[in-house]
């Protein structure tokens, strides 16, 4: 289930709030939309309206989030886009698109379409069965507009679209879940890893540009972290702790390589629509430094069994530490609440090393004065 994500070079975000007067019955306004795209890291309950094996349904998902319940975010609290989406001024996280609860005036807050266990490929991460493959959340970005259109009218949902923010987290489980899930897995005997990782960039400004297509101006791309370091692989592969170094070359090409996709869409379209979180350089911080950042462990992770704690997902029946602030990962993949803060904070103000072209709150200030 994911690794943790990502990654790279550009594009542009972000503003303040828009007035929405077509609601029959509403008030005005709605904070900008944020939509979120991707993997385990950044999916907050849709895989549990599916019968699939990538959920995180159970305790101890969740114990510290504001209902100690856990919500399908594989994480002991808040993720990724529960936390930037505080930071950028929302004041509800987008709702999973297949909630029954998205509906009405939350449709405006926008939603998140991400599943866990997905990657580019649309065969990443078949054993989990029931998964929302990337361009089936499209398709669904698609239906989410039409439905839009049906409360503010076409011309209010494609100006909702283009001042949205888009969240897309992708590429780490083409690895784990796919290239190196097994020995000699169907796509490492099609592909040396030097010839896979230009392959799934293709497809993955495939994906970018049919989300431009469909009306998206700024997008915050992830690519992956040191997937090689999770508790999970150093369970599996590592004999004495050290990041797993097959795993790391598949990172070490796919994240530059994904950074010159996104210079060049956005040279080709004339204008910084993509940025890059560089989550490479930010996760390693954390891994290399952890008692810097006030933690006791980045190889252990809270929740699990086996080595490392990092075998398998977390389940009642998991070693369980009592101070999930004071490790770097929450289970074998994923990092916990305050790690997660740490990244956003990086992605909110960090320098050119975590954030190309500019980071997030830059760019906001920018979009923000562009509109007075």
């Amino acid at each position: 289930m994911e690794l943790f994500s990502p990654k790279l070079p550009a594009f542009w975000v972000l503003s303040s709030v828009f007035v929405l007067t077509c609601l029959p019955g509403a008030a005005e306004a709605a904070a900008r939309a944020f939509f979120v795209f991707g993997d385990s890291l950044v999916d907050s309950g849709n895989n549990d309206f599916l019968a699939t094996t990538a959920r995180a349904d159970a305790y101890p998902y969740g114990i510290d989030s504001p209902s100690h319940r856990p919500s399908g975010r594989f994480s002991n609290g808040y993720n990724l886009p529960d936390l930037i989406s505080q930071q950028i001024g929302g004041e509800e996280s987008p709702l999973p698109y297949l909630s029954p609860q998205l509906d009405g005036e939350r449709l405006l807050v926008g939603a998140n379409f991400a599943s866990a266990g997905i990657g580019i490929l649309n065969d990443t991460g078949v054993q989990f069965v029931n998964i929302i493959h990337i361009m089936q959340q499209i398709a669904y970005f698609e239906q989410y507009q039409q439905r839009v259109a049906g409360l503010i009218g076409e011309a209010q949902t494609k100006q909702l679209v283009n001042q949205a923010l888009l969240l897309v987290t992708l590429g780490g489980n083409d690895f784990v879940n796919n290239y190196f899930l097994v020995p000699y897995s169907a796509r490492s005997r099609q592909y040396a890893l030097e010839d896979y990782v230009p392959y799934i960039i293709s497809e993955y400004r495939k994906i970018l540009s049919r989300l431009v297509e469909l009306g998206a101006r700024k997008v915050l791309v992830t690519g992956t972290g040191p997937i090689g370091c999770v508790p999970s692989e150093l369970a599996q592969h590592s004999t004495n702790g050290q990041c797993v170094p097959q795993l790391q070359q598949a990172a070490a090409l796919f994240n530059p390589q994904l950074g010159q996709l996104i210079s060049q869409l956005n040279s080709e379209l004339g204008q910084t629509v993509f940025i890059a979180a560089n989550m490479n350089e930010m996760h390693f911080d954390l891994i290399d430094n952890p008692l810097q950042y006030g933690f006791v462990t980045s190889k252990i992770a809270c929740c699990g069994q086996g080595p490392y704690n990092g075998i398998g997902l977390c389940t009642p029946a998991s070693n369980l530490c009592p101070n999930r602030d004071q490790y770097v990962f929450w289970d074998g993949f994923h990092p916990c609440e305050r790690a997660n803060k740490i990244l956003v904070q990086m992605i909110m103000t960090g320098a050119e090393k975590y954030m190309t072209p500019m980071n997030l709150s830059t760019v906001m200030k920018l979009d923000d004065f562009s509109r007075v």
